[in-house]
């Protein structure tokens, strides 16, 4: 997995479709790309292995912008349109390797509903992040962070908070300290300064699109504080990469009316399951709130 500083890559293992996308990455890297042409970039390196047989209706379709925007997109990376840039990721697959699953899966869509093709796109993304959990050491680290941080700050705003409060819920049964940041306005820069204060050394956030602009300066803000900022996003172009040491991406589905967040949402108990490692009573806490339960008769069994 690949972000700003020790971060993480989108392309898991070097063979197959996950080559596709390290390519994609790749021809993507050091172009100044808008937040349309993001979401166009992001949507290539998910769906790598069919890229080259997209038209750009298709593409665009796919992503959810028009489809000047994906001819804009190819010029903003040096080719003549969009026609040239499909040519390009033809010619630079190594012996036809983009074929194996493209093809055969467009053909297979038509038969699906649009509620079928949401859940089989999640599907998709969970697939890509089992790819990019191959290397586990992102995430290893990201669990050292975050278990070493006391307190641990958890951000997420608008369409992240839910993740963010899903992963807090869990983190607290076995974590001393663990602080929802899950409002916006004046008063985050205050708890971000309180969390540091207390001794605070990491922060966690989720970063859903569409993203919000205090989420990208609240990031800026906790590094300039000293935080080392561990983020969950759709994807290594999001807005926030530049404000991240540690980026852990996982692809949200956009199919349906609003995004769906399947992958980020395993991811943030996959980093649950990695902080849990790192924290040597986490057993002794979860049997310990099991007990209490038991005795309050908290859960109808």
């Amino acid at each position: 997995m690949q972000g700003n500083g020790g971060s993480a890559t989108e392309n898991g293992s070097s063979g197959g479709v996950s080559g596709a996308a390290a390519r994609l990455q790749k021809l993507f890297e050091g172009h100044r790309l808008t937040p349309t042409q993001r979401r166009i970039a992001h949507c290539m390196v998910r769906q790598a292995g069919d890229a080259p047989f997209y038209s750009s209706v298709e593409l665009a379709e796919l992503a959810g912008v028009s489809q000047p925007s994906v001819t804009r997109f190819a010029v903003a990376l040096g080719f003549d349109g969009y026609p040239a840039l499909r040519r390009h990721l033809r010619e630079v697959a190594p012996g036809g390797q983009f074929a194996g699953e493209g093809a055969g899966r467009l053909a297979g869509e038509g038969s699906y509903n649009e509620y079928q093709q949401a859940v089989h796109a999640e599907i998709d993304n969970l697939r890509h992040l089992a790819a990019l959990l191959a290397d586990p050491a992102p995430v290893a680290e990201a669990g050292r962070l975050l278990a070493r941080s006391r307190p641990l700050p958890v951000l997420g705003l608008r369409a992240a908070s839910a993740q963010a409060a899903g992963f807090t819920y869990f983190a607290r049964k076995v974590h001393p300290d663990v602080r929802l940041l899950d409002e916006g306005g004046t008063m985050l820069a205050d708890r971000v300064d309180a969390a540091v204060r207390a001794g605070g050394t990491a922060l966690l956030c989720f970063a859903l699109p569409r993203h919000p602009r205090e989420v990208v300066e609240a990031l800026e803000y906790a590094r300039g504080a000293g935080l080392r900022v561990v983020t969950v996003a759709d994807s290594a172009f999001a807005p926030v990469a530049h404000h991240s040491d540690l980026l852990l991406p996982a692809a949200v589905g956009t199919g349906l009316a609003f995004d769906t967040a399947c992958a980020p949402m395993l991811l943030g108990r996959v980093l649950l399951e990695a902080m849990c490692d790192e924290l040597p009573d986490a057993q002794a806490r979860l049997e310990e709130f099991d007990a209490k339960a038991t005795e309050r008769g908290l859960f109808a069994e």
